[in-house]
């Protein structure tokens, strides 16, 4: 899972991703509904070459969605195990609207168990408390993180202007030895897909019936994590 990450820089977007960032600035911290940079293959009946850097809402919104911003909220990761099922998602899937979310790091919360100092005593148990902190994950050698995505459009967004939208794919990350790290101690352990640079333009041009090949853990090795407070959210440059 993933509600909070770093948008790559307009600087990374043209160098690592070879994609002309928006014209608009964007968020140094991307959150739920914020409008960030995604990439996809713009148009069909371009070569499989071709890429293009959109700002898209962060929480994918289906056309049918009557409240965009409340519907992202709600949107911004997506469980590939029933994703081709899922009504918000099934039919960007379905479609092969692939993307990459270009990410300098994403941000996970983990938790410390706190010793209360209590002891009940007589057979009589406590709930565990805990402390949680958040965790900054990114690549071991400060290259960009490639998030596999699907993207979605719809005709009347807030304000009734178009929308792109999209979100992150997960998959389980019990046996991970990073990201098995994170989110409550209770719940299951989930990451999002990460892309090598080799895979880019295979991931935005595969067919849905081939999508699953990508659906892969990250190497433990290539991701660092360490303890990070809350920054400000100024824009991008």
């Amino acid at each position: 899972m993933c509600a909070n990450y770093r948008p790559s820089s307009r600087e990374l977007l043209q160098q690592h991703f070879q994609v002309a960032p928006p014209d608009s600035e964007y968020s140094a911290e991307a959150y739920p509904v914020d409008m960030v940079p995604f990439i996809r293959r713009p148009r069909a009946e371009l070569s499989p070459g071709d890429r293009a850097a959109a700002l898209g809402m962060f929480g994918l919104v289906p056309h049918w969605a009557k409240e965009p911003k409340k519907h992202a909220r709600y949107t911004y990761n997506a469980r590939t195990e029933k994703i081709s099922e899922t009504p918000s998602f099934r039919s960007a899937w379905k479609r092969g609207q692939f993307c990459i979310i270009p990410a300098a790091s994403i941000f996970e919360p983990r938790y410390f168990p706190i010793d209360t100092g209590l002891d009940l005593g007589d057979g009589h148990s406590k709930k565990q408390k805990y402390r949680k902190e958040r965790w900054e994950i990114a690549n071991t050698d400060g290259a960009p993180l490639a998030i596999a995505g699907i993207w979605e459009y719809k005709q009347e967004g807030p304000n009734g202007l178009q929308l792109l939208s999209f979100s992150m794919l997960t998959i389980n990350a019990d046996d991970h030895p990073v990201m098995n790290q994170f989110h409550d101690p209770a719940d299951e352990k989930r990451m999002v897909v990460m892309l090598r640079p080799d895979q880019y333009d295979n991931w935005l041009n595969c067919p849905a019936g081939e999508a699953d090949d990508f659906l892969q853990q990250y190497l433990a090795e290539l991701l660092t994590a360490h303890p990070a407070p809350k920054v400000s959210r100024a824009p991008r440059t």
